[in-house]
């Protein structure tokens, strides 16, 4: 559609719209000029292991983790999720996954050779899992749950009770390793604490000792190319999933783990100082947050649309509306095809929430200029009044 030069907005990106910092970039930059280019080892450089262990139990609250034994950097926080499945599932076993997912988990545990069990949340739950739901989707199979927080699609945020409560439940399933996906822990918009809290620290004996932390550099930091994550977590599913990796990747850019060792110390200095992660990431903060309340209001104003849990969301860049009234008044059977007519008579681009298990919602991303989303907005709007309204 742009090709035949129509105007097309999207709001389905899920990448910030800023630059790498300007210090990181440099040290990415520094490292070619000194020469750093040649092969990482494979679980990542010692400088970088060590700067995650020190930012987890700094940040986080995490303690216990060995630089060597406990700690892979990886291609992007998805290549560590999926070498933790690959290395935690064998054939038959299940992996449990709230709904609404990121697109990835249930794809993951069928590489694997194991059955995703999606569990259905409630949209006045904030699309949050509930000990209850967890514990009617436990059974003897069950090896891996997942949890995002923040989460994509819908930007909710765990409390630190709530993670108590989910971890009580696992503990009880000697079987049971949890993956906490937590790569937009730095876009955080709520409560007292600085950062949203840790599966692996929520203060339940037994937690830590089955957790596998997944995070990364690409949200918080504006290096979705630079393609760095990292897992951590007990040292034999570390150590399998290292195996995994050295049969597929090897390690992680070397050039890439040096500009994230400086990611890391900018992160450090700002908590000397009592910040979070240095100027140019809380200014992107602070940005995201201002277009989070713009669509949001946006959203209310137009009516037919329910934020999940009737809030804004914590976290993330995401909004994630339940739309079913959009699609009733439009005549549209499903959000593919609401998306569609939006995409092809409105030209702007949003994401069905089939594609997260929520059929009856849409994923919409703020990473995108308060410029275009405002034109985003208005265009949505007008289709709306023209297509959907008192019908």
């Amino acid at each position: 559609m742009k090709r035949e030069g129509k105007d097309v907005i999207s709001l389905a990106p899920g990448e910030p719209d800023f630059a790498t910092p300007e210090r990181v970039a440099r040290a990415g930059g520094l490292a070619i000029e000194e020469g750093r280019t040649k092969y990482s080892p494979n679980a990542g450089i010692a400088d970088l292991r060590e700067a995650i262990v020190a930012k987890l139990e700094r940040e986080n609250g995490i303690t216990g983790l060995s630089p060597t034994d406990s700690v892979v950097v990886t291609n992007g926080a998805k290549q560590a999720i999926a070498e933790t499945i690959l290395a935690a599932c064998s054939p038959g076993d299940e992996v449990v996954v709230p709904s609404p997912y990121w697109v990835s988990y249930p794809e993951m545990a069928r590489l694997a050779g194991a059955d995703p069990v999606v569990v259905r949340t409630r949209l006045e739950d904030n699309f949050l899992l509930t000990p209850e739901g967890l514990e009617g989707a436990l059974t003897e199979k069950s090896r891996v749950l997942i949890l995002c927080s923040p989460s994509n699609p819908t930007g909710a945020v765990y409390t630190k009770a709530q993670l108590a409560a989910l971890a009580r439940v696992a503990c009880r399933h000697p079987r049971l390793l949890v993956i906490s996906d937590e790569i937009y822990e730095h876009i955080y918009y709520g409560g007292e604490d600085p950062f949203p809290s840790s599966f692996a620290s929520c203060g339940v004996p037994g937690a830590a000792e089955r957790t596998v932390t997944v995070n990364g550099f690409s949200k918080s930091f504006a290096m979705t190319g630079w393609r760095v994550g990292y897992l951590a977590g007990p040292a034999p599913i570390a150590k399998a999933a290292a195996k995994v990796q050295s049969q597929f990747t090897s390690g992680a850019s070397s050039l890439a783990q040096h500009a994230a060792v400086e990611a890391l110390a900018m992160c450090e200095e700002a908590a000397a100082s009592g910040g979070r992660c240095g100027d140019e990431v809380e200014s992107m903060v602070a940005e995201f947050r201002r277009r989070r309340d713009y669509a949001c209001g946006r959203l209310r104003a137009m009516g037919g649309a329910i934020l999940p849990g009737g809030r804004e969301p914590d976290g993330a860049f995401y909004l994630f509306p339940e739309v079913s009234e959009w699609m009733r008044g439009s005549g549209c059977e499903t959000s593919d095809e609401l998306c569609m007519r939006i995409l092809r008579e409105a030209g702007v681009a949003t994401v069905p929430g089939s594609a997260f298990g929520q059929g009856d919602c849409l994923r919409l991303s703020y990473a995108t200029s308060m410029g275009e989303l405002e034109r985003a907005f208005d265009k949505i709007e007008a289709w709306l009044r023209e297509n959907a309204a008192g019908k």
